[in-house]
C-alpha cells in the first residue's frame, strides 16, 4: 500500500484516523505534514510524507489490514491493466464510464466499474466496485475473486501493443496491495488475467512475479 499527496479513498481515511486528523479521505498538505512528523518521531527514513510499508507497519503495529474483507469466499486475486497508452492518466471515474456506458454507445453496459481496486500511475490505490459484490473482470472467475487494475499496459505509440508500463510507484503499490489482500485471503492465488483469457493483460507475468508473496 502506497499513499501520497493527492491520494483519495478509504485507505486515506484510515491513515487520517490513525494520525488523529480530520477524516475526509483526501491526502492533502496537512495530512502530508502529519505523516512527515510521524516519520520523524518514529525514526523512519526518508521523511518524505509518503506512506509506504514501513510507515504502515508503525501506524498499524498489529498488522491489521486497512482494507475491507469481502463477505464472499475469495480464492483468486486477479491482476489486470486498463489497456491504455503509456504515460496517460485515467481515473476510477473514467474507467467506470467505459464500463457502464451502454453497449449501443460503445461501452460495456455493466452496472458498475468491473474492478475492485485501481492503481494510478502515481501509485495511489483507489477503490472501485464494492468487494462484497462480484466483479466484472474475468469471465468464469468473478464470483470468487478480487480484481485489481493498474492504469496503463499499452505502447504510447499506438495505444494497442501490449507493454508493461508500470511505473516504479505502481510496482510498489501492487506489491503492497497484494500483501494486504493476502492477509485477508491467505488461501487466494495471485494470477494475471492472461492466465484465463486469450489476452496479454496485464502485459506482464503476474503469476510468476508474485509467486512468492
Amino acid at each position: 500500500m502506497l499513499l501520497r499527496k493527492g491520494s483519495k479513498g478509504n485507505e486515506v481515511k484510515a491513515l487520517q484516523g490513525a494520525l488523529h486528523l480530520y477524516v475526509d479521505g483526501i491526502f492533502g498538505k496537512l495530512t502530508e505534514e502529519a505523516v512527515k512528523e510521524f516519520q520523524r518521531e518514529n525514526g523512519l527514513k526518508p521523511v518524505d510524507g509518503i506512506v509506504g510499508d514501513k510507515t504502515w507497519a508503525k501506524l498499524f503495529p498489529s498488522g491489521e489490514s486497512t482494507l475491507s474483507k469481502s463477505r464472499r469466499v475469495i480464492n483468486e486475486i486477479i491482476v489486470h491493466c486498463s489497456a491504455t497508452r503509456e504515460g496517460r492518466d485515467y481515473t476510477v471515474a473514467d474507467i467506470k464510464k467505459w464500463h457502464t456506458t451502454p453497449v449501443s454507445k460503445g461501452g460495456r453496459g455493466w452496472s458498475d466499474i468491473g474492478y475492485h481496486y485501481i492503481i494510478y500511475r502515481d501509485g495511489s490505490v483507489n477503490k472501485g466496485r464494492d468487494v462484497n459484490v462480484a466483479g466484472a473482470h474475468c469471465v468464469g472467475h468473478n464470483s470468487h475473486s478480487i480484481g485489481i487494475c493498474y492504469v496503463g499496459g499499452c505502447e504510447a505509440s499506438d495505444g494497442r501493443t501490449p507493454k508493461d508500463t508500470r511505473t516504479e510507484a505502481q510496482k510498489k503499490s501492487l506489491i503492497g496491495l497484494l500483501q494486504e489482500l493476502r492477509k485477508l485471503y491467505p488461501k487466494a492465488r495471485i494470477r494475471g488475467h492472461r492466465d484465463f483469457a486469450n489476452k496479454a493483460c496485464p502485459s506482464f507475468d503476474a503469476t510468476k512475479e508474485y509467486s512468492k508473496l
